[in-house]
């Protein structure tokens, strides 16, 4: 057995390199580490101490992308520190057009989104272990509504001044 301690990093195939991370430095925060000319670029999530958590190939305009279905990476999922911080996200997704879906797995809360070549992603919330169901039983997959799951858990209001 590999003794694997988490994912790393990961590393896409997109039409246009900096495009793609114009676009995950404007959403997600992420800075620029290492440009090679424009034909790879990769990226570190603010605060992170990976040398690097996403990499970006340019691969050209016209390259063909494989159809929904096809085998190959579904998505990539970004997890947010609060569900505050989710709902902050739905938002800036949504205005960026970027927002394709949200749903609540009872473990996580997520919202589902493409870039600009179409690689799907996914930014999650981690609900507290303590909250999950047993494990080996699916909670199933329900609507996500955002505004209740801050009342649930988000941070509470501070002293009344």
């Amino acid at each position: 057995m590999i003794p694997v301690a988490k994912l790393n990093h990961a590393v896409l195939y997109v039409r246009d390199a900096q495009v793609a991370a114009e676009f995950y430095a404007r959403l997600f925060g992420f800075e620029v580490v290492d440009n090679l000319g424009g034909r790879a670029v990769f990226m570190r999530a603010g605060g992170g101490d990976n040398h690097h958590d996403l990499g970006l190939f340019s691969v050209g305009p016209n390259a063909p992308r494989a159809p929904r279905g096809s085998t190959g990476l579904y998505h990539l999922a970004w997890e947010v520190p609060t569900i505050e911080d989710l709902a902050t996200a739905a938002r800036e997704l949504s205005a960026a057009g970027a927002l394709g879906g949200a749903s609540d797995h009872g473990v996580s809360k997520s919202l589902y989104g493409a870039d600009p070549d179409g690689n799907e992603f996914e930014i999650m919330w981690r609900v507290p272990r303590e909250a999950w169901v047993d494990e080996g039983k699916s909670a199933g997959i329900a609507p996500l509504d955002i505004d209740a799951e801050i009342r649930r858990w988000g941070a509470p209001a501070g002293p009344a001044a």
